[in-house]
C-alpha cells in the first residue's frame, strides 16, 4: 500500500469502486502523521472513535444505570458433568427510573468448564433468539458449548433484543417500538433519553450502540465472577452483532479479543467497495442501528473520514478475528478481507504483527496471524467450523497466564 498527499492510502483500482483510496490511519483530519504508539493513543486513535461515534453508531451516552445480580440457577453437572450451567439475571436502574415492571433486564447464560485448574478464558456473544435456542438449536445451529468447554473455555451469551428491540416503530407501524415484552429498550430508558437530549440529534446513538453498551454490562457481571479470567475475555458476534461485538471491543479496552463472523458493511467489509450490501441500503432498510448522521453517507461514500479497515485499528494491539463465507456475497467476504487486511500498518506501528497475507486465502485457508481472517465455503451463518477457528485463534494469542 501507498501513501498519497492528503491523508489517503492509495490501494488497487479494482480493490475500491469509489476512487481516491482509503483514509490513511496515520494521518489526523489536521494533516498530523502519527508516527509513534503514543501519539497513536493520544491523538489518532481518540479521533477515530469521536468520528465512528458522531457519524455512524451515536455516541453512547456516558452516564451509569446501577447494576444488580441475582444467580436463578446454577447446574453444576451441565454437558454430561463437563461445565457448570449458571443463569443470571441482570437488572439496572434505580427505583423511579422506569415504569414499574419495565425495568431493564438482561438474562445471562454461562457455561464454565469444571475441574479448571483456574479462572478460564471466556467467549461473550449476543443471540438473536433467545438462549435456549442456541443451547439446543431449533431454527438455526446450536453453538458447540461442550466442544469449546472441552477446549476450556467457557461461553456467555444473552440475547440482543432484550438490550434494545431490534424493531423500526416507522417501519412496523408499531405504537411504541421502545418495547418488547412489555421492557423498556435501553434506548428509550428514560436515563439515557435526558442524556441524548442534549446531544445534537443527528450524533444519538442507534441500536448497534445499544447492543455493545450489553455486551460490556455483561462484562461487568463477569469481571466479578472468580472463574472467569477477566484479562482473557473474548466479544464475538454474528451479521449485525458482529457489528456490535467490534464496537464494543473498540469502546472497551477490558476485552482480550475481538471476532467478527460475517459483518459485512457497518461491521469490517469496506464501505468505498460498493459491493453487496452498501450504505444507502443498510441505512434504509435499518435506520435504527446507526446514528442519523450516517445516511448522509448513501451514495456519498467517498467523503467518509473513516472506513472500516479503521474500525478494526481500534481494537489494536489486541488480537482481532474476521471470518467470512464464500455464498454470503452480501457481505462482501473481498471487502472484509481487505478490512482487515489495511488494519495493518497500525498493529505494526504498535509493536505487534497484523495479518500474515496480502492477498485473499482460498477457501478454508486460516491465516492464524494476529489479524486472523478466513473463508468458508456456505452462506451467512456461523458454524462449528467458525467457533474452531475462533478457539485456534485465541489458544494462539491469550495463552494461559502463569
Amino acid at each position: 500500500m501507498t501513501r498519497v498527499a492528503g491523508g489517503w492510502l492509495k490501494v488497487p483500482e479494482a480493490e475500491l469502486s469509489v476512487p481516491g483510496g482509503l483514509p490513511d490511519p496515520f494521518v489526523c483530519l489536521d494533516g498530523f502523521r502519527v508516527t509513534s504508539a503514543a501519539e497513536w493513543f493520544e491523538r489518532r486513535r481518540p479521533e477515530l472513535m469521536g468520528l465512528f461515534a458522531r457519524q455512524m453508531y451515536g455516541v453512547t451516552p456516558q452516564v451509569t444505570l446501577p447494576m444488580r445480580t441475582h444467580v436463578r440457577s446454577e447446574d453444576a453437572t451441565a454437558l454430561d458433568g463437563r461445565s457448570t450451567r449458571i443463569e443470571v439475571r441482570l437488572a439496572f436502574g434505580s427505583p423511579g427510573d422506569a415504569p414499574v415492571g419495565a425495568e431493564p433486564t438482561l438474562n445471562l447464560l454461562v457455561h464454565l468448564p469444571n475441574g479448571a485448574a483456574g479462572p478460564v478464558p471466556l467467549f461473550l456473544a449476543l443471540n438473536f433468539r433467545g438462549n435456549h435456542e442456541v443451547e439446543v438449536g431449533g431454527q438455526g445451529e446450536p453453538w458447540p458449548f461442550a466442544h469449546l468447554v472441552e477446549r476450556g473455555y467457557g461461553v456467555a451469551t444473552l440475547c440482543y433484543e432484550e438490550i434494545e428491540p431490534d424493531v423500526d416503530g416507522q417501519a412496523t407501524g408499531k405504537a411504541d417500538a421502545g418495547h418488547w415484552s412489555g421492557r423498556l429498550g435501553i434506548l428509550r430508558h428514560p436515563v439515557f433519553l435526558a442524556a441524548d437530549a442534549a446531544r445534537r440529534a443527528g450524533e444519538r446513538w442507534g441500536s448497534l450502540g445499544a447492543w455493545a453498551w450489553g455486551l460490556s454490562r455483561a462484562m461487568d457481571y463477569l469481571v466479578g465472577n472468580p472463574r472467569v479470567d477477566a484479562m482473557r475475555v473474548i466479544v464475538a458476534g454474528h451479521s449485525r452483532l458482529g457489528k456490535a461485538a467490534l464496537w464494543a471491543a473498540a469502546q472497551d479496552l477490558r476485552f482480550a479479543m475481538a471476532v467478527s463472523n460475517n459483518s459485512g458493511c457497518g461491521g469490517v467489509a469496506l464501505s468505498r467497495r460498493l459491493v453487496g450490501e452498501t450504505v444507502d441500503a443498510i441505512t434504509s432498510r435499518f435506520p435504527r442501528w446507526f446514528c442519523g448522521n450516517f445516511a448522509g453517507y448513501a451514495g456519498r461514500e467517498g467523503t467518509l473520514p473513516f472506513d472500516q479497515h479503521l474500525l478494526v485499528a481500534l481494537v489494536a494491539p489486541r488480537p482481532v478475528y474476521v471470518a467470512s463465507a464464500e455464498d454470503d456475497t452480501w457481505a462482501d467476504p473481498y471487502g472484509e478481507f481487505l478490512g482487515a487486511r489495511y488494519a495493518d500498518p497500525i498493529y505494526q506501528l504498535l509493536g505487534v504483527e497484523g495479518i500474515g497475507a496480502t492477498s485473499m486465502p482460498p477457501v478454508s485457508s486460516p491465516v492464524p496471524s494476529r489479524i486472523g481472517y478466513h473463508i468458508r465455503p456456505g452462506g451467512h451463518a456461523m458454524t462449528a467450523y467458525d467457533w474452531e477457528r475462533f478457539a485456534d485463534a485465541a489458544d494462539r494469542h491469550l495463552p494461559a497466564r502463569v
